[in-house]
């Protein structure tokens, strides 16, 4: 018999700030407890050392985290100049020197090549796999794990402040960027030597600093309170995708894994009036009364279900 799992069944996304000094697993699993939720995960790992917006999702958002991640984010961060360590922040050994600095003009003339795509190499402390293993577990056993570079999107990329051996910036990046290695490669190319001594998370595509909570604020509340105050909805990051409202008896075949044909004039204008029922196959989000029902794959005049929500 199966084993019954802990917690009630919610669904939905936590728009939490993560505090200093705690790894994402460790903050969602206080969430977990504060909500008293069966099933959670989160979109975009951020270091023990960064703060900042780390979007959670509970339940059945859990199928939607692909749609956070990919998500355009944004930070502020601060580079702390004169020295490389082997994590390329604050937490690591130095393993290079220098007692050069960067001047400001010198920072600014550099910024253009830190935007658009650009090929960069992730920290060897990172949780990327070779072979089965993860990167920073071959790393803290003493190996150099061979880490292939690939291409990131830098949207903009500006400098906020200087110091004598710091500077702050502002960051709006894609998916897969690492902060980590914007620092250690400045430092090269500057001839200084960085690392990240501070880095905070403003925004993942809908999810903003402003609006997010602490965990201090939901360990004071009761879950049902929490629940009410500060669940967001699992639709919240599937806003820029198209919705297709069904009628109830289209909603009971979706929801057992069947087809739709929308081949009469009425049912494919009800495609066309929110941009589906074209030739190439596009994903949708089906909904019943404006509760979501599934993930939708769209061609045409058909309709199949990619992922039904069980809520």
């Amino acid at each position: 018999m199966a084993r019954k799992r802990k917690g009630d069944p919610i669904s939905g996304w936590i728009n939490l700030d993560k505090p200093y000094g705690m790894t994402s697993t460790q903050a969602i699993g206080k969430v977990r407890r504060a909500l008293n939720a069966q099933k959670i995960g989160h979109a975009g790992t951020l270091d023990p050392l960064a703060t900042g917006v780390l979007p959670i999702a509970l339940g059945e958002a859990t199928k939607t985290i692909s749609f956070a991640q990919d998500d355009i984010k944004t930070y502020r961060f601060t580079i702390t100049w004169g020295e490389q360590r082997d994590t390329d922040d604050l937490e690591g050994k130095v393993i290079a020197s220098s007692d050069l600095r960067p001047t400001k003009e010198d920072i600014t003339a550099l910024l253009p090549k830190y935007t658009g795509d650009i090929q960069q190499t992730p920290p060897i402390f990172s949780a990327i796999k070779i072979n089965g293993e993860r990167a920073y577990d071959l790393a803290r056993d003493g190996k150099t794990p061979e880490l292939k570079s690939r291409i990131v999107y830098i949207e903009k990329l500006e400098l906020l402040d200087t110091r004598e051996n710091e500077a702050d910036f502002e960051m709006i990046c894609g998916k897969g960027t690492y902060v980590r290695s914007i620092a250690r490669d400045m430092g090269d190319d500057l001839s200084c030597k960085g690392y990240i001594s501070a880095l905070r998370r403003e925004k993942v595509g809908v999810f903003l600093a402003e609006n997010a909570i602490s965990l201090d604020i939901l360990n004071d509340m009761d879950y049902f309170s929490a629940r009410s105050e500060y669940l967001l909805p699992l639709q919240i990051v599937l806003d820029d995708i198209p919705a297709l409202d069904l009628k109830m008896e289209e909603t009971a075949k979706i929801r057992n894994g069947q087809m739709l044909e929308f081949v009469s004039k009425p049912d494919f204008q009800r495609l066309t009036d929110i941009g589906l029922g074209k030739k190439e196959s596009i994903l949708a989000l089906a909904t019943h009364e404006d509760a979501p029902i599934a993930l939708i794959e769209q061609q045409r005049a058909q309709i199949k279900p990619v992922r039904v929500f069980n809520i």
